[in-house]
């Protein structure tokens, strides 16, 4: 009995190790055969990178606005009685813009002239009769003293009467009308914004490091998505004296010359300065840059004769301290040297050492234009 037990304990023993062992025995070789398999070469398209002469420019975004705009409103209630101007049309500084109903007023306005004519008559009288004298200088002194009150009383209600008319401030761009004829205002209530545009302020914040290069008069060109083909240029013409405490940035503004009225207050814009001399930098296309949270890397092609295959080439990749971007090309500040070759498509398949098959198709390389302009489709 105890043999049998031990022959049959023997007996699953070995069969287990036997299953244990193919299946270790089919796992060595299997991972023998993936790592020796060979590799297919990817292929890519190759750039060279290479020095150009870059004019520094610093750029920002930033909004236009008026040198004078303004919503206009109303200093007294009334009823909207004309509307004497049209809707987006120029105006000029004093322009009657909405006159208020001042029957009322103007009719307290003709009492007072008529107390005022009375207070005149009178304060001649007092004056004649001191003359004569047949009154006292204390009389006259009442006497002038009554004019002058009442021609303070005209002079307010003139003031009234011309509060309930709406005037243009400065020459300028009237905007749409917010009031109706018969329409009853208060004070604060907005009847229409009217805006100067010629010239017109760009104003954009550039961080405090950037100060230094930057003077007055300087140069500054602006593109808006209006006008995508246009560049827009005027000059700077202050600079903020303090800088931002929650955003370390400086204030500038630029002033534009804006004839033809395409710039608007409130439209938005990326602004270029061009600061110092020209630079050689070195550049290549930014689709050769691989980015990643440790730092930019690109992969420098080398050559090399690999054993059982076609490709004549290897990348190997390389760290690099990438600078400004202009259009598809982006400068190298460090990590690169003019001449040496990179891969600049395919960068997906790439891995260190890895041996590549360069194409020769215009096709497959990326565009190195630094101001492109592609067409709509």
């Amino acid at each position: 009995m105890n043999k049998r037990l031990i022959l049959m304990l023997l007996g699953v023993i070995l069969l287990f190790g036997g299953i244990f062992g193919f299946k270790w025995f089919g796992n060595r070789m299997m991972n023998e055969f993936f790592d020796n398999m060979p590799v297919e070469a990817p292929t890519i398209a190759a750039s060279s990178a290479r020095l150009e002469s870059w004019q520094p420019t610093l750029r920002a975004v930033g909004s236009f606005r008026a040198i004078n705009g303004a919503v206009l409103s109303v200093e007294l209630d009334g009823v909207v009685e004309t509307i004497e101007f049209a809707n987006g049309q120029p105006v000029a500084r004093g322009q009657v813009l909405v006159r208020l109903d001042t029957a009322v007023d103007e009719a307290d306005l003709d009492s007072l002239r008529a107390a005022l004519r009375l207070a005149e008559i009178e304060l001649e009288r007092q004056q004649r009769l001191l003359r004569q004298r047949s009154t006292s200088e204390a009389e006259r002194d009442r006497a002038e003293a009554d004019r002058d009150q009442a021609a303070a009383r005209v002079r307010a209600q003139q003031a009234r009467v011309e509060q309930k008319i709406v005037r243009a401030p400065f020459d300028g761009i009237a905007g749409i009308r917010q009031v109706n004829l018969g329409q009853f205002v208060t004070p604060g209530d907005p009847v229409v914004a009217v805006q100067a545009l010629d010239p017109i302020w760009f104003d954009f914040e550039v961080p405090e490091s950037e100060l230094a290069r930057l003077t007055e008069d300087m140069q500054v060109t602006v593109r808006v998505d209006a006008w995508p083909q246009q560049r827009f240029a005027g000059r700077i013409s202050a600079i903020e004296p303090g800088v931002r405490e929650s955003t370390r940035t400086v204030t500038v503004q630029g002033t534009f010359d804006n004839p033809d009225g395409r710039l608007r207050p409130g439209m938005f814009g990326g602004a270029e300065v061009t600061v110092g001399s020209p630079e050689q930098r070195v550049v290549v296309p930014q689709t050769a840059i691989r980015y990643s949270p440790y730092g930019n890397s690109v992969f420098v092609i080398e050559e090399a004769n690999i054993e059982g295959s076609d490709a004549r080439h290897r990348v190997r990749q390389r760290f690099v301290r990438t600078g400004e971007t202009r259009g598809d090309l982006i400068a190298i500040d460090e990590g690169l040297e003019p001449g040496q070759r990179v891969a600049s498509a395919g960068l997906l398949k790439l891995e260190n050492n890895l041996p590549v098959l360069i194409s020769d198709h215009e096709s497959t390389r990326p565009s190195e234009d630094p101001e492109p302009r592609p067409e709509n489709r």
